[in-house]
């Protein structure tokens, strides 16, 4: 078997970017679509179609305001499926590109694994050779959340699933309610399983 292609999600506050360092640290190739996402919004083909859409205020000066078009995009499901329509294709050629890169690397990673919040919403699970869910209890993502800016945690608003529908579909589940150092060992152990044929 190759490099194992994975699928890192989890719900909002549970602890994803800190999983994916920590993967990183132990070997992983790592990919955030939300890094992704950030880096379309800087081609011109991206900036000129949500501009044609919305108008020169959701890009002052040539320059994507995120806020601007989270605020048109989910005022109105059309105006979101649009977006989605815009931007999650234009994700996974870079997601597929990447993992052809990491594939080719020496020596291989341990794992490629891509950071993806709306991972079974978007149905991309069957991408992947193996997906990990990140968990932590409510009243720690509501800690992470507010030290973040965010208000309380409400994964409805967001259109994500619920951290348990999320933990029932994945592979592996990784619940983040210590310290970095034993989501560490957790995820040592969860590319120890990965690596085992």
């Amino acid at each position: 078997m190759g490099v194992p292609f994975v699928g890192l999600t989890g719900g909002l506050g549970a602890g994803k970017s800190t999983a994916l360092a920590v993967l990183e640290r132990l070997g992983a190739a790592t990919l955030s679509t939300d890094a992704v996402v950030h880096d379309l919004y800087r081609s011109p083909d991206v900036v000129a179609a949500v501009v044609g859409r919305w108008g020169d205020e959701v890009a002052p000066g040539g320059v994507v305001d995120r806020a601007a078009v989270a605020a048109r995009a989910f005022a109105d499901p059309a105006e979101r499926a649009w977006l989605e329509q815009l931007i999650w294709p234009l994700v996974g050629k870079r997601v597929w590109a990447w993992r052809e890169e990491v594939a080719r690397r020496t020596p291989p990673p341990v794992a490629g694994v891509v950071e993806t919040p709306l991972l079974f919403e978007a149905g991309l699970e069957g991408a992947y050779d193996a997906t990990i869910a990140i968990v932590a209890p409510e009243e720690l993502r509501a800690e992470r959340a507010a030290a973040r800016g965010h208000a309380a945690v409400d994964e409805r608003a967001a259109r994500q699933l619920s951290q348990e529908e999320k933990a029932q579909r994945a592979t592996f589940v990784v619940v983040n309610d210590g310290t970095v150092e034993d989501l560490e060992r957790k995820l040592s152990d969860v590319l120890e399983k990965l690596r085992r044929p």
